[in-house]
Parts: C-alpha cells; sequence; structure tokens
C-alpha cells in the first residue's frame, strides 16, 4: 500500500515563490508508485489544498487531515519544501511533533536555531579546521552599535538579517559611508542583524544529507558569480551567476570539506538533506563557514538538484531516500 504523504509549500515570507517552484519540481518526480502526494499550502491563517476540480479544501489542524467528498485523508508523514517561516524556522516541525507525524527536515530546536546565523556560528566555532569570519549580532539600529561597528570591524563587510533566506535584505559595504542605509535594509527584513567581515576567496555550496541510515557529502558547486556577492538576483536569475558542480577542489581540499561539513551535520543534529555555504580562503585556502540552509531548494536548477545528478544518482532515488529515512 502506498505511503501517504503530505508535500507542505508556500509560507509567511518572501522566500514562498522559491518554495513554490521547488514544490512543483518534487511533485514532478516523487516516486508514483510508492507514495500517494498531496500538495498543501500553507500561508497565514490559510492551510489548504487545491483538488483536481479545483476545489479548496481547509486543512484540519487537529490532525492535519483533509476531508475530500466526504473521505478524512490522513498523511503518514510529511515532504517539507515550505523555506523559511514556518517551514524552515521550526514553527512547523514543533507543530508536527505534537501530533505525531515524522517529517523530512530537521526537528524543531535544530531548525529554530540553524534559522539564526549569529547562534549557528557559535555552536559550529569549535569543529576542527572550521573557521568564522569576525562579526558583531546586532538587536537594534542604533547610533551606538554604528559606532560599536566601526571601532570593531574591518572593511568590508557583509550586513545580513540573521534569520533570513535567499540573501533578501543582504548588503556589502565597502565604505563607512553606506553602513545606515545598509543596517536599515536588513533590519527591515529582520530584528536581528549579523554584520560580518569580508572573507575574501572562492565560494561553495555543499549538499549534506542523511539517507539509508548514512550521511552522505555530495559533491560541492563552486560559486562564480558576475556580482559582489551571491545575492538574491545570483541565486535567481539566469546568466548572472556561473555554477560549477563539482566545484574546482584539490583532492586535499574535497577530503577536508568532507570532514568539516559532516562534523557540522552531526553537531547540529540535523535531519534529511541540508546545504551548507562556505568559502576556501584566498592564498590560505582555510574553510570559511558562511551558513546552514536546512530546507535547501529543490528547483530544477538549484544547487542540491545539480549536486546528487553529479553523483549519478537519479532525483527520484535521492527523494525516496529522503522520504524512507523519516520513518
Amino acid at each position: 500500500m502506498k505511503k501517504k504523504i503530505a508535500l507542505v509549500t508556500g509560507g509567511y515570507t518572501g522566500e514562498s515563490v522559491i518554495s513554490l517552484k521547488s514544490a512543483a519540481v518534487v511533485e514532478r518526480t516523487i516516486d508514483r508508485e510508492k507514495y500517494e502526494v498531496t500538495k498543501i499550502l500553507i500561508y497565514p491563517g490559510d492551510w489548504h489544498h487545491i483538488t483536481e476540480k479545483g476545489e479548496k479544501i481547509m486543512v484540519d489542524l487537529n490532525d492535519f487531515s483533509l476531508t475530500i467528498d466526504g473521505k478524512k485523508l490522513k498523511f503518514d508523514g510529511i515532504f517539507n519544501i515550505l523555506h523559511g517561516s514556518p517551514g524552515e524556522d521550526g514553527k512547523l516541525a514543533g507543530y508536527f511533533d505534537m501530533i505525531g507525524l515524522p517529517y523530512t527536515t530537521c526537528d524543531q530546536l535544530t531548525s529554530a536555531i540553524t534559522m539564526n546565523k549569529g547562534y549557528t556560528k557559535a555552536i559550529v566555532d569549535d569543529i576542527p579546521e572550521l573557521h568564522i569570519a569576525k562579526s558583531i549580532q546586532l538587536f537594534e539600529n542604533t547610533a551606538k552599535n554604528l559606532t560599536r561597528i566601526e571601532s570593531e570591524l574591518t572593511l568590508p563587510l557583509f550586513i545580513k538579517p540573521n534569520n533570513g533566506g535567499s540573501s533578501i535584505g543582504m548588503s556589502k559595504v565597502k565604505t563607512w559611508e553606506e553602513l545606515p542605509e545598509a543596517l536599515e535594509k536588513a533590519f527591515s527584513e529582520d530584528k536581528q542583524v549579523l554584520v560580518e567581515e569580508f572573507v575574501s576567496g572562492r565560494e561553495f555550496s555543499i549538499g549534506i544529507f542523511r539517507g539509508k541510515g548514512e550521511i552522505t557529502v555530495l559533491p560541492a558547486t563552486e560559486i562564480v558569480s558576475s556580482k559582489e556577492f551571491f545575492d538574491y538576483e545570483a541565486k535567481y536569475v539566469a546568466g548572472i551567476t556561473e555554477e560549477i558542480t563539482p566545484g574546482r577542489m584539490t583532492e586535499e581540499e574535497v577530503a577536508r570539506v568532507g570532514r568539516i561539513v559532516t562534523q557540522v551535520y552531526e553537531k547540529l543534529n540535523c535531519k534529511g538533506a541540508v546545504r551548507v555555504d562556505y568559502f576556501l580562503q584566498k592564498d590560505t585556502g582555510k574553510f570559511y563557514f558562511i551558513e546552514i540552509n536546512t530546507v535547501p531548494g529543490q528547483t530544477e536548477t538549484s544547487l542540491i538538484s545539480q549536486q546528487v545528478k553529479a553523483t549519478g544518482k537519479d532525483v527520484k532515488e535521492f527523494y525516496t531516500e529522503l522520504i524512507e529515512e523519516m520513518f
């Protein structure tokens, strides 16, 4: 008998657009011989499913079920592809834990912590061979904090919302005159902002997942952007960024990166597929941790999809491994 899987998408943030694109690919690719898939759209106060007839069916939040044509549909598990809040920050995970439904992504605590860039860096800071750029975590946009940044950090700087995704609200600052506007932009997206020193080096993104009881590190993707940094436009507009999979690394670098990101995955108690972004510093080759994404995109051109294909594995098989791992 096929397992009933709810494909959860939508969201409460600007990332919902990317979530819908990811869900469309998963819905089209997932193994229909093994799973009966139902797409659930989650928006503020509006959790629903659209039937083939176009009828909108609201989710019963008591048990996350649907009643269609008088029949109740309950799910065996959740394929979570909801980027941002509430799918990536732990809120949805906590709800599913309370009603006893398994899901493909990290648990409530890990999701909440990893959504916060500053807290995540504090946890992984003592992993051998992992380096972190000097930074300050801000909780308010004040003149005092502006002075603190200028006295403690060195230009250029990255200013980024601490809990955001898809590089929304992020800026690179090269002069102190640019700082106030960059802070205002970041604080308009989040109540916490991370200000960190720029690390000059080659940028990579690498997928790690647990399937068949084992942690697998995928081939890294090297990000070569014509823009100042890998921002929203560079991520989602064709032609701006070159993505090389596998990325250009020596055997030593591949082995070292694999060691480091496996420890990141284990230390943060990750589940399912995650993506770690990092720099290899110019001249030294040191690994600098940027951030972790616990609900990485699954569009046709997403980095995880590219990396899975580079191993010779079919994306359909990859999705099956993620689903089976939650049971």
